[in-house]
């Protein structure tokens, strides 16, 4: 077990270079077993999930050959060979499912662990996984302990209308479509910046998509894929995360930034409580004038809301780090989480600081901000931003706290505590066992 320990109550100060963005990086690296040519890749970031996919293709016979220092790495599926009664994919992350379509397109089967599991945000069914790969023609059963995906020839092109704009089965449906000979068009498909990056990954090695970025994406498969070199941007969440942490402190935080159109909603969102974002030659930076504070909004009789869904909604995963502003800030607001189920049952850990925070249902969240708040000991569910989000309070209150269970932190930010110090914070990481 993993812990954070942070004497907080130090305005944080100083530049940081974000990583790349996690689930952007995952399924990428999942289509580049698609392509028997070599790959160069820019940006990687040093994460725990990356290391274990990266483990698994060295088991499967392929080059693989990471420099952590330049996050460059070098790829070459040319040897790769699968057996589904002995090899086994990842069942610690939610990515491992978009190995399935590469493996059906090159082995015609895959095997997938029951039990895949990302962050514990609530029921995270694999139904529009499996109706994805039936509509390619998959053959899906169960074995023991695994699902079992064969494919009899090459996939077939399709048309499908998602239940859902899911960003893992939008991508999942793109790796099928790939492989099939034909054109294949997705209706309800998920268009987030890390979906559109991960398209445009797919176009380098020679797939032609049309509609990225919309919700309607039209894929010509079937055709020889290429390698080449391909860099990742810097990650959208983690750009936030350090201008909220540069606000909650008091403090002045300024982040890299090279696509600063994917920010208008989030600049709103930090507006409502006062901050004031600003994007100049590639860098962004949030400024307040005095402590946050919550907005008014012009119809005076309802809260300030965010509201979080799938893009181009506010991201439902940054969405904990606007809590921690919320709770800081002069104010109530209301905070509603429209996809997960289960995703807020982790804010009763805010009034082990003295926070008040009243939980109307599953999805919807008030804070009643601005009360003084002391340092604690405080337990983080299986989630990245959540633990993030404590952190943030704990780093704005003067004395000790300690995040207990903080690790999912290292599945997406890599170096985020050399990060932090540099920004002036007394941060270190416990271990117990």
């Amino acid at each position: 077990m993993s812990n954070l320990i942070v004497h907080g109550g130090t305005p944080l100060r100083g530049r940081i270079t974000p990583s790349a963005n996690k689930n952007a990086v995952l399924p990428v690296l999942c289509a580049t077993l698609l392509t028997r040519e070599p790959l160069r890749l820019h940006g990687v970031p040093d994460i725990t999930d990356v290391r274990k996919i990266l483990d698994i293709f060295r088991s499967l016979g392929s080059e693989a050959r990471m420099d952590h220092a330049t996050g460059t790495l070098e790829l070459h599926h040319r040897d790769t060979a699968f057996d589904a009664a002995r090899d086994r994919l990842p069942e610690e992350m939610r990515s491992s499912i978009m190995l399935v379509p590469p493996l059906l397109a090159r082995f015609g089967i895959a095997r997938l662990e029951d039990n895949v599991k990302g962050c514990t945000l609530g029921v995270r069914e694999i139904d529009p996984h499996v109706d994805v790969f039936r509509r390619f023609g998959g053959k899906v059963e169960r074995a023991s302990g695994s699902l079992l995906v064969r494919c009899e020839g090459p996939l077939a092109p399709t048309e499908h209308w998602l239940d859902y704009a899911s960003v893992t089965t939008t991508e999942n449906f793109v790796l099928c479509a790939a492989a099939a000979r034909g054109t294949s068009t997705l209706t309800n498909a998920a268009s987030e910046p890390h979906v559109q990056e991960f398209c445009r990954f797919m176009t380098m090695l020679g797939v032609r998509i049309e509609g990225i970025g919309t919700s309607r994406l039209t894929v010509h498969g079937g055709n020889a894929l290429g390698g080449g070199e391909f860099r990742f941007d810097e990650d959208f969440h983690e750009i936030t995360t350090f201008l909220a942490l540069g606000a909650i402190t008091g403090g002045d935080v300024v982040v890299r930034n090279s696509a600063p159109e994917n920010f208008p909603l989030i600049d709103r969102t930090f507006a409502k409580f006062g901050v004031t974002v600003t994007h100049e030659d590639g860098w962004s930076r949030a400024t307040s004038t005095g402590p946050l504070k919550v907005q008014t909004p012009f119809t005076s009789n309802v809260l300030t809301k965010v509201e979080a869904a799938p893009w181009p909604y506010f991201p439902v995963d940054l969405l904990p780090i606007f809590i921690a502003l919320g709770v800081r800030a002069q104010g109530n607001a209301m905070f509603w989480n429209k996809v997960y189920d289960g995703a807020l049952g982790w804010t009763s850990e805010l009034s082990k600081f003295g926070a008040h925070v009243f939980s109307s249902d599953p999805h919807r969240l008030i804070s009643f901000g601005g009360s003084p708040l002391t340092p604690a000991v405080v337990e983080s569910p299986y989630i990245i931003r959540v633990a993030i989000a404590l952190f943030m309070v704990a780093a704005s209150i003067e004395g000790r706290s300690e995040i207990r269970n903080a690790a999912p932190i290292r599945r997406a930010h890599p170096r985020f505590v050399e990060n932090l110090r540099s920004l002036g914070v007394q941060v270190e990481w416990t271990s117990e066992e």
